[in-house]
């Protein structure tokens, strides 16, 4: 069980701004953790965000005044452990109460060595990434200076190819799960989410790949349709792999979500920029501008596509109707597309799941 003896702690932004409060999850030796401060407004799925690949280099910050009410099972993992710096929360529930629960948030933390700050006044954390961006933090139970010059010397996510520190090194498949077990797709996992895997198998059996995997390696397995999976950091940074789903395009349906389509975009020459202080929650109104419907989306990324350079290259397909950002975009003449968002949700709204049923259209037609 976790130490329920409060220790005082500090988070820092590399700003020098100072936040009081107390350590929670692991602690490391050294008192000091790091990291890309953000921050996500979903109300629940805490451990499906924590657990969240994408989240590789960042701290979340989590609006909702209170976190941990539920507990954590296993069942809602996204993969098999945290691969973010850290957990900042307003208050940690203490006696969580929920028949699936199989241990306290504060228990999961510690258990799988992910430092964390509860006490934090994550409102005025929120409007200081809001008003300034994201940016490099500390926290911990050192000495506020320590902490400063940690947050200091924090590289963030800029730059950094984060994909290589969560993709899978061996492939794997996992088996369909209904009547199309004859369809393979090869999926390449910059951090794929389980949740993803679960939609995907209801299209056909999933094999998945390495992020380095070449596309001669994936044309030679013959599958029905090739996805991109979501992930963590700066897109440009990604060694290789731009260069190897333009070797695929028109050759085998695509379809990618979040940092897979940010990739797909840049193998087509369109640039990504980092947004200020990122789309992360459950709750972002997108248009689909093929059809006039809104849906409300889950998000969680800090890169997007420019999308000043679409051209004839491609055909930006939504928006983010809170800030313009583009949100998808189709290769017609290529049999690809892409979004921003999460349509598996997890957690999140599910308006946009049909999007699965047409990467399951566009295998069904080929690419001849």
């Amino acid at each position: 069980m976790a130490d329920d003896t409060e220790m005082p702690a500090y988070l820092v932004l590399a700003n020098g701004e100072v936040f009081e409060g107390e350590a929670i999850g692991a602690r490391p030796d050294s008192g000091v953790a790091a990291g890309e401060v953000v921050f996500n407004t979903v109300l629940s799925g805490y451990q499906e965000v924590i657990t969240d690949p994408s989240y590789a280099g960042q701290v979340i910050t989590f609006t909702n005044p209170h976190i941990g009410n539920y507990g954590t099972t296993p069942l809602d993992a996204e993969s098999a452990r945290p691969f973010c710096r850290g957990v900042v929360v307003r208050e940690l529930a203490r006696r969580p109460s929920n028949h699936r629960c199989e241990s306290s948030l504060g228990d999961f933390l510690e258990q799988w060595g992910v430092p964390g700050i509860a006490g934090i006044d994550t409102r005025r954390l929120t409007r200081a990434i809001r008003q300034q961006g994201s940016m490099p933090c500390a926290f911990g139970t050192a000495d506020i200076a320590v902490l400063h010059e940690a947050a200091r010397r924090e590289p963030g996510t800029d730059g950094i190819d984060l994909v290589a520190t969560v993709t899978t090194t061996e492939p794997y498949r996992v088996e369909a799960s209904g009547d199309a077990a004859d369809r393979l797709i090869v999926a390449y996992d910059f951090g794929i989410k389980s949740t993803i895997l679960r939609h995907l198998t209801e299209l056909g059996t999933v094999e998945v790949v390495p992020a380095t995997t070449p596309a001669a390696d994936v044309l030679a397995r013959n599958p029905a349709g090739v996805f991109l999976s979501n992930g963590p950091g700066d897109p440009a940074a990604v060694e290789g792999v731009t260069e190897q789903i333009a070797d695929l395009l028109g050759k085998v349906p695509i379809f990618g979500i979040c940092l897979g389509h940010q990739l797909l975009g840049r193998a087509i020459g369109l640039a990504t920029v980092k947004l200020p202080f990122g789309h992360h929650g459950g709750n972002h109104p997108v248009k689909d501008l093929t059809t006039g419907g809104i849906e409300i989306t889950s998000q969680n990324h800090n890169f997007a596509i420019d999308p000043e350079a679409l051209g004839d290259a491609a055909v930006m397909t939504h928006v983010n109707l809170n800030d313009g950002v583009c949100q998808g975009i189709e290769l017609r003449d290529r049999h690809a597309f892409g979004v921003q968002h999460h349509p598996e949700a997890g957690p999140g709204p599910h308006d946009s799941s049909h999007l699965f049923q047409r990467f399951a259209d566009l295998m069904d037609k080929g690419v001849n």
